[in-house]
């Protein structure tokens, strides 16, 4: 339980940086794509901002979990590891969630492809970095 919960806080920590500095400059970089987050859907009053926020910690930790039970099934070097773990939770969460989230929700399809590809990247960092402290 101790290796879940240090890999988990690390990788959350690490994904909660790189995810508001990639999005601090895709803003900047992209501006007329998050115009689409202008829309009623993405407002709220402010009083769940923090679970936004805390959202690298709940995956990284939910990741480790999977990790955990499923790390002996992938082979190779971390690198390797951490990008097949990645491919994996993708196929397996990401692209069902992204198929329902674009059917029910006024959503775009570049808004659904960016969030997909995201969460692919998320889980890839994560494993590299569960590879590398709980191998």
């Amino acid at each position: 339980m101790k290796k879940i919960i240090l890999s988990g806080l690390t990788a959350g920590t690490v994904l909660f940086i790189l995810g508001y500095g990639a999005l601090f400059f895709a803003i900047r970089l992209f501006p007329d794509f998050f115009t689409d987050y202008s829309n009623p859907l993405f407002n709220s009053d402010g009083s769940r901002d923090v679970l936004f926020y805390l959202h690298a910690f709940v995956l990284s930790l939910a990741l480790a979990w999977f990790w955990e039970r499923f790390k002996g099934m992938f082979k190779g070097g971390y690198l390797l590891r951490g990008l097949e773990f990645g491919f994996v939770y993708a196929i397996v969460s990401l692209i069902p969630v992204m198929w329902i989230t674009f059917s029910a929700l006024d959503v775009t399809a570049t808004m659904v492809i960016s969030w997909l590809f995201y969460g692919l990247i998320q889980a890839i960092i994560a494993g590299v970095i569960f590879a590398k402290i709980n191998p």
